[in-house]
């Protein structure tokens, strides 16, 4: 049990954390003249230096040999690096070009994504709650599609791409420091060699805009680690059932600035289906909530037999409180 202090400064990071996630769209623009690929590249690059440093530090190596001796993890980090590629590369275009509110959609879907992707390739089964949410979703999804003139591709992208990065985290197992150093590890030879090439042609920005513009494109490895050591002094502290509510803070804020600071356009059709959205995750975190306080009911009850498949739930259903599991390494975040 944790006390009271312990508690206040689990959410104080886990207000940090996401509020950072929630304020990173007021940072790649900093990065302009750099195209979306080339921030991309430094960001793997300069998020690997500083991870390696933070690991020199802590002395936490012994889990590298373990992966490299196990084909199969090996496998499954190369995934993900190819998962967190998409979806970093597309949420730094999307800011950089204007669509911060679609940006932020995505990862207000992201649960419901989560969960379609549970029934679909775990077979696992869902509540009525559940099914009437997802379905809520999908129709908020073709909602705006007839708003755009198109299929909001930027919102699917980066909700898929997330969603798929958390199943193949779960069956990584990995921590979320280690984690981003193994993929940005994998990252690093190809992410290097395309800046050495734009340096070749001349189009190399971090090399001719001075060096503050350089200095920025450095810190991209600490605007990716940073929020990530955060959720990790979070994770340790609050139950899960709070950092599912956490993590809707990054979507609200990007929203936020999308409208607010970036001045983007919501017409009717687009309030209609966030609304829409917004329904769907409320309808998705009161069945969470509400299954949760039953299972502990049941399990603090003198007559009942904690077995480990009640365990289990009770933690599931609290993980699943605002519609998806807090990563446990969610270095694909923005």
């Amino acid at each position: 049990m944790k006390s009271r202090g312990e508690r206040h400064i689990g959410l104080l990071n886990g207000f940090a954390a996401y509020g950072m996630w929630g304020l990173v769209p007021l940072f790649w623009p900093l990065l302009k003249p750099a195209g979306a690929a080339e921030i991309l590249a430094h960001r793997m690059v300069w998020s690997l230096v500083f991870v390696a440093v933070a690991l020199v530090f802590v002395r936490r190596w012994a889990w590298a040999g373990e992966l490299l001796r196990q084909p199969r993890r090996l496998a499954l980090i190369t995934v993900a690096a190819a998962v967190i590629t998409v979806n970093w590369g597309v949420y730094i275009w999307a800011v950089n070009s204007g669509h911060v509110v679609e940006a932020s959609l995505g990862y207000f879907i992201n649960p419901l994504v989560t969960i379609a992707m549970g029934v679909l390739l775990l077979k696992e089964r869902l509540r009525p709650v559940q099914w009437t949410a997802v379905g809520v979703g999908a129709t908020a999804v073709l909602v705006l599609t007839i708003g755009y003139g198109r299929p909001p591709w930027i919102s699917l992208t980066l909700a898929f791409s997330f969603a798929t990065y958390g199943l193949v985290k779960k069956k990584v197992n990995l921590g979320g420091v280690e984690s981003l150093a193994a993929e940005t590890a994998i990252q690093f030879l190809p992410a290097l060699g395309y800046l050495l090439w734009l340096s070749s042609h001349g189009d190399l920005s971090f090399a001719s805009e001075g060096p503050g513009h350089a200095a920025l494109l450095a810190s991209t490895g600490i605007v990716t680690a940073l929020p990530l050591v955060c959720f990790g002094a979070a994770a340790i502290r609050v139950p899960l059932s709070t950092l599912g509510l956490l993590q809707y803070l990054a979507p609200v804020f990007q929203f936020l600035l999308g409208i607010l600071y970036f001045g983007e356009a919501m017409p009717p059709e687009r309030w209609a289906g966030f609304a829409l959205v917004w329904l769907a995750l409320t309808l998705l975190t009161w069945d969470a909530l509400r299954t949760a306080r039953t299972l502990r009911r049941e399990i603090t009850r003198p007559s009942t037999t904690m077995t480990t498949g009640t365990v289990s739930a009770v933690r599931k259903a609290e993980s699943l409180a605002s519609g998806a599991e807090p990563p446990a390494s969610p270095s694909a975040r923005p």
